[in-house]
């Protein structure tokens, strides 16, 4: 009757056990069980595969998307994609479910209804304890706007094409799926009279940019206005023009090693806006592309040019070249097989991008 999934990327593994113990627990073993990796490090992974052999009911999916943003609505739509139970569940991997938490999601399942759980919140020592649910001690209790953990209609999330995959990084995705069922004419349910799961704390280590990892500076704000035009625009359906949870081909990605095209650019106004044109031709190529700041002494010829009115080149900050590369991934390319990388501290980019799949 239930289709439960976790989404998982690099999250550190003693929550990662609490989660899974929590639902290997639970009174009512009657569900179906998703835990999809969507880019966790190598070196992570080896440790993540032996955690999930002690459960058994799991059905384990690995994405061999590191070096890609985060796409926690592709993860979970390739596990709507194989759902085979009349509800869905969207879990968060940091979560510690109640021992009647499935026992209560049946009572409640409604084919016109959408539920969707409060939160406990725990505080960082309480995290690092082991304690039976009911000992964890409350921070504090999450409010109406945490959607996190929802209950679906099965059918009724397929027929509005899951959940909307233009959100990559953090904020609004979970938010925008309840919107849209709400459009769609389900009533939208949030359940607060128990608390049926806690999140354990963790620092939000994604935000890093020591990292060489995908950040865009400013998606989180993208996603919340697009999420508003959502609204306004009382969408249902969405991803409409590209395949919807859509599962990764790790040849896909192993190609990525061996590419046959290069192109080198700087960071000129006029270089990227080539470079974007060219990502929109079809050539089947695997192709990196390597972007550099211009040099010291072009920077100093071309900002004379400027002051003396002649033709100059416009010159951007890198920050703002990966942020506009990284968008035109999202908009039109999100399902190549791809690696990326922004080394802050060398200030270079590189991305290598499959097209032949």
């Amino acid at each position: 009757m239930i289709t439960i999934v976790l989404t998982n990327r690099n999250r550190e593994l003693n929550i990662v056990k609490k989660c899974l113990a929590s639902l290997n627990s639970q009174s009512d073993q009657d569900f179906e069980w998703f835990l999809v990796d969507y880019g966790s490090d190598v070196s992570y992974l080896k440790e993540l595969k032996q955690l999930v052999k002690v459960y058994s009911k799991i059905t384990y999916i690995q994405c061999p998307t590191s070096g890609q943003l985060w796409s926690k609505c592709r993860a979970i739509n390739i596990a709507v994609k194989k759902a085979s139970h009349p509800y869905f569940v969207v879990g968060d991997i940091d979560l510690i479910f109640h021992p009647e938490y499935i026992s209560k999601l049946k009572q409640l399942a409604n084919p016109s209804k959408v539920h969707y759980f409060q939160y406990g919140f725990l505080d960082a020592l309480e995290t690092s304890q082991e304690k039976p649910f009911k000992d964890y001690a409350i921070d504090f209790s999450g409010s109406k706007d945490v959607t996190g953990n929802t209950m679906f209609p099965t059918e009724s999330l397929k027929e509005i094409n899951g959940f909307d995959e233009f959100y990559q990084g953090w904020g609004a995705e979970d938010t925008d799926a309840q919107l849209r069922m709400k459009h769609k004419g389900l009533d939208i349910c949030f359940y607060d009279e128990d608390i049926l799961v806690k999140h354990q704390w963790h620092p939000k280590t994604y935000r890093s940019k020591t990292s060489t990892h995908p950040f865009h500076s400013v998606l989180e704000r993208i996603n919340h206005r697009y999420m508003e035009q959502t609204i306004q625009l009382k969408r249902t359906v969405v991803n409409t023009t590209m395949a919807w949870g859509k599962p990764t081909n790790s040849v896909d990605y192993a190609a990525l090693q061996n590419p046959n095209k290069i192109i080198t650019i700087q960071n000129s106004v006029i270089d990227l806006s080539a470079l974007i044109g060219q990502l929109q031709q079809d050539d089947s190529s695997i192709m990196t592309i390597k972007v550099s700041p211009i040099t010291k002494k072009e920077h100093y010829k071309n900002k004379i040019k400027k002051i003396l009115g002649k033709k100059h080149t416009e010159i951007i900050p890198m920050e703002h070249v990966n942020n506009r590369l990284l968008e035109e991934i999202i908009k039109s390319h999100r399902n190549q097989a791809y690696h990326y990388t922004f080394n802050r501290q060398e200030n270079k980019i590189e991305l290598t991008i499959n097209f032949s799949a």
